[in-house]
Protein backbone atom coordinates (compact mmCIF):
# COMPACT_ATOMS: atom_id res chain seq x y z
CA UNK A 1 0.00 0.00 0.00
CA UNK A 2 1.10 3.55 -0.58
CA UNK A 3 1.48 6.09 2.15
CA UNK A 4 1.68 9.84 2.02
CA UNK A 5 4.61 10.67 4.25
CA UNK A 6 5.43 13.86 6.01
CA UNK A 7 8.83 12.45 7.04
CA UNK A 8 9.87 11.16 3.64
CA UNK A 9 13.44 10.16 2.75
CA UNK A 10 16.04 12.89 2.36
CA UNK A 11 17.56 12.58 -1.11
CA UNK A 12 19.52 14.93 -3.38
CA UNK A 13 16.23 15.37 -5.30
CA UNK A 14 14.23 16.45 -2.24
CA UNK A 15 17.00 18.86 -1.21
CA UNK A 16 16.88 20.31 -4.73
CA UNK A 17 13.10 20.74 -4.52
CA UNK A 18 13.36 22.50 -1.16
CA UNK A 19 16.21 24.76 -2.35
CA UNK A 20 14.13 25.78 -5.36
CA UNK A 21 10.97 26.30 -3.27
CA UNK A 22 9.02 23.71 -5.25
CA UNK A 23 5.97 22.49 -3.37
CA UNK A 24 5.65 18.71 -3.47
CA UNK A 25 3.96 15.82 -1.75
CA UNK A 26 5.77 12.61 -0.77
CA UNK A 27 4.49 9.18 -1.75
CA UNK A 28 6.14 5.96 -0.61
CA UNK A 29 5.14 2.57 -2.00
CA UNK A 30 6.50 -0.96 -2.07
CA UNK A 31 8.98 -1.11 -4.94
CA UNK A 32 8.86 -4.11 -7.28
CA UNK A 33 11.88 -4.95 -9.43
CA UNK A 34 10.96 -4.35 -13.13
CA UNK A 35 7.46 -3.19 -12.10
CA UNK A 36 7.87 0.28 -13.55
CA UNK A 37 5.22 2.94 -13.56
CA UNK A 38 2.44 0.36 -13.72
CA UNK A 39 3.24 -0.74 -10.16
CA UNK A 40 3.73 2.76 -8.75
CA UNK A 41 0.45 3.96 -10.34
CA UNK A 42 -1.41 0.96 -8.93
CA UNK A 43 0.14 1.36 -5.46
CA UNK A 44 -0.61 5.11 -5.34
CA UNK A 45 -4.02 4.64 -6.97
CA UNK A 46 -3.31 7.22 -9.68
CA UNK A 47 -3.50 7.16 -13.48
CA UNK A 48 -0.28 5.77 -14.98
CA UNK A 49 -0.39 8.66 -17.49
CA UNK A 50 0.35 11.05 -14.56
CA UNK A 51 3.36 9.02 -13.38
CA UNK A 52 6.32 10.49 -15.24
CA UNK A 53 9.30 8.26 -15.85
CA UNK A 54 12.85 9.64 -15.89
CA UNK A 55 14.87 7.96 -18.64
CA UNK A 56 18.61 8.39 -19.17
CA UNK A 57 19.53 8.11 -22.84
CA UNK A 58 22.57 8.94 -24.92
CA UNK A 59 23.29 10.14 -28.41
CA UNK A 60 25.72 8.83 -31.03
CA UNK A 61 28.61 10.52 -29.16
CA UNK A 62 27.63 8.87 -25.85
CA UNK A 63 26.44 12.26 -24.55
CA UNK A 64 23.76 11.61 -21.91
CA UNK A 65 20.36 13.27 -21.68
CA UNK A 66 17.23 13.00 -19.57
CA UNK A 67 13.88 12.22 -21.17
CA UNK A 68 10.69 12.71 -19.13
CA UNK A 69 7.76 10.67 -20.45
CA UNK A 70 4.29 9.56 -19.38
CA UNK A 71 4.43 6.18 -17.66
CA UNK A 72 2.03 4.60 -20.11
CA UNK A 73 3.98 5.68 -23.23
CA UNK A 74 7.25 4.70 -24.84
CA UNK A 75 9.73 7.15 -26.36
CA UNK A 76 10.24 7.14 -30.13
CA UNK A 77 14.04 7.41 -30.09
CA UNK A 78 14.03 8.05 -33.84
CA UNK A 79 11.68 11.03 -33.44
CA UNK A 80 13.59 12.24 -30.36
CA UNK A 81 16.85 12.19 -32.34
CA UNK A 82 15.20 14.19 -35.12
CA UNK A 83 13.73 16.79 -32.73
CA UNK A 84 16.95 17.00 -30.69
CA UNK A 85 19.16 17.39 -33.78
CA UNK A 86 21.09 14.17 -33.12
CA UNK A 87 21.88 11.28 -35.47
CA UNK A 88 20.86 8.57 -33.02
CA UNK A 89 19.54 8.29 -29.47
CA UNK A 90 19.21 5.12 -27.43
CA UNK A 91 18.62 4.20 -23.79
CA UNK A 92 21.73 3.86 -21.64
CA UNK A 93 22.60 0.54 -20.07
CA UNK A 94 21.50 0.57 -16.40
CA UNK A 95 25.05 0.81 -15.01
CA UNK A 96 25.83 3.74 -17.35
CA UNK A 97 22.56 5.48 -16.44
CA UNK A 98 23.42 5.05 -12.74
CA UNK A 99 26.83 6.68 -13.29
CA UNK A 100 25.39 9.64 -15.20
CA UNK A 101 22.50 10.32 -12.82
CA UNK A 102 23.91 9.28 -9.45
CA UNK A 103 20.68 7.35 -8.83
CA UNK A 104 19.85 3.66 -9.18
CA UNK A 105 17.64 2.76 -12.15
CA UNK A 106 14.13 2.49 -10.74
CA UNK A 107 14.88 5.43 -8.47
CA UNK A 108 16.17 7.95 -11.03
CA UNK A 109 15.04 11.51 -10.43
CA UNK A 110 15.58 14.37 -12.90
CA UNK A 111 16.50 16.66 -10.00
CA UNK A 112 20.09 17.01 -8.71
CA UNK A 113 21.69 14.51 -11.04
CA UNK A 114 25.41 13.80 -10.69
CA UNK A 115 26.07 15.11 -14.22
CA UNK A 116 24.36 18.15 -15.71
CA UNK A 117 22.40 16.81 -18.68
CA UNK A 118 19.97 18.35 -21.16
CA UNK A 119 16.36 17.51 -20.32
CA UNK A 120 13.67 16.67 -22.89
CA UNK A 121 10.07 16.80 -21.68
CA UNK A 122 7.10 15.30 -23.51
CA UNK A 123 4.96 18.40 -24.17
CA UNK A 124 1.66 16.80 -23.08
CA UNK A 125 2.98 16.34 -19.51
CA UNK A 126 2.27 20.05 -19.07
CA UNK A 127 -1.44 19.43 -19.68
CA UNK A 128 -1.76 17.44 -16.45
CA UNK A 129 -2.92 19.12 -13.22
CA UNK A 130 -0.49 17.06 -11.07
CA UNK A 131 2.34 14.65 -11.84
CA UNK A 132 4.17 12.01 -9.85
CA UNK A 133 7.89 11.72 -10.53
CA UNK A 134 10.71 9.86 -8.84
CA UNK A 135 12.02 11.43 -5.67
CA UNK A 136 15.48 9.88 -5.87
CA UNK A 137 14.87 6.47 -4.35
CA UNK A 138 13.17 3.25 -5.42
CA UNK A 139 9.63 3.18 -4.06
CA UNK A 140 9.40 6.95 -3.61
CA UNK A 141 7.60 9.45 -5.84
CA UNK A 142 6.95 13.15 -5.32
CA UNK A 143 3.78 14.84 -6.51
CA UNK A 144 4.15 18.29 -8.04
CA UNK A 145 2.72 20.70 -10.57
CA UNK A 146 4.17 19.93 -14.02
CA UNK A 147 4.96 23.59 -14.74
CA UNK A 148 7.49 23.46 -11.89
CA UNK A 149 9.55 21.23 -14.19
CA UNK A 150 9.87 24.15 -16.61
CA UNK A 151 11.25 26.45 -13.95
CA UNK A 152 13.52 23.90 -12.28
CA UNK A 153 14.92 21.99 -15.27
CA UNK A 154 14.53 24.30 -18.31
CA UNK A 155 13.65 21.32 -20.51
CA UNK A 156 13.30 21.24 -24.26
CA UNK A 157 9.70 20.38 -25.09
CA UNK A 158 9.28 17.49 -27.52
CA UNK A 159 6.52 15.34 -28.97
CA UNK A 160 8.01 11.85 -29.05
CA UNK A 161 5.43 9.62 -27.33
CA UNK A 162 4.56 6.27 -28.90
Amino acid sequence: MSKIEKNAPETPATRFLRQHAIAHSNHLYTYEEHGGTEVSARELNVDEHAVIKTLIMEDENAQPMIVLMHGNHKVSTKELARQAGRKRIEPCKPEVANRHSGYLVGGTSPFATRKKMPVFLERTVLDLPLIYINGGRRGYLVGLHPHDLLRALQPTLVEVAN
